[in-house]
Order: C-alpha cells, then structure tokens, then sequence
C-alpha cells in the first residue's frame, strides 16, 4: 500500500468516525433524553469503524514516521464530535506536504 493510498484510507475513515460520532451523539441524546431508541443499532457499528480508524491512523502514522504520541493524539481525535473533521483536514494537508516532498527527493535521486 503506498504513502497516498494509506492517507486516502485515513481520510475516509476520519470522515466516516466523525460522521459516526455525530450519530452516535444523536443516539445518547433520543435514547436518554427522550427514551426513544431509534438508533439503538449504532453504537455497535460505531465502535467497529473507530476500531478501524485507529488502525489507518497507525498505518498513516508509521508510513510517515510520526512518534507514538502524534499518533495516539490524532486517535483521540476521533472521540471528540467535529475535531475529527479538523485534525483530518490538518493532518491531509501535512500529510500530502510530506508525501510530495519525499517524491520529489526520490526522483532527484533516481535522475
């Protein structure tokens, strides 16, 4: 899997916590402020796309070299509603800076 094809999972993932995040806030408020139940289904869902955003986080983390506690910060990211979209777009935005970076290195060299 390459840099961009590994920060393309983290964007989609980020996307898709920080969605699930805002569904799951929904939940709490319907089932414990109004006893309704309607997404009582998605808390379950929820905790398996974080499960896999921690992961595309680590695979992101390690392909780019980023120490432990970057790492473990962009993770708790995804359990704050609407941090996740601006740490995502943050972490993109340095993310891609790098990967263009190290490409261009690699092709100085190759040359």
């Amino acid at each position: 899997m390459t840099a961009r094809a590994k920060l393309t999972f983290f964007r989609v993932m980020a996307f898709l916590v920080g969605v699930g995040l805002l569904l799951l806030l929904a939940h709490m408020v319907l089932r414990y402020g109004f006893d309704n139940r309607a997404l009582a289904w998605w808390p379950a869902p929820h905790g398996w796309f974080y499960m896999v955003y921690v992961a595309a986080v680590a695979l992101l983390g390690f392909e780019l070299r980023w120490g432990l506690g970057r790492m473990v910060l962009v993770m708790l990211a995804g359990c704050v509603p609407f941090l996740s979209f601006w740490v995502e777009h943050r972490v993109s935005r340095e993310a891609s800076a790098q990967i263009a970076g190290e490409r261009a290195g690699a092709d100085r060299v190759a040359a």
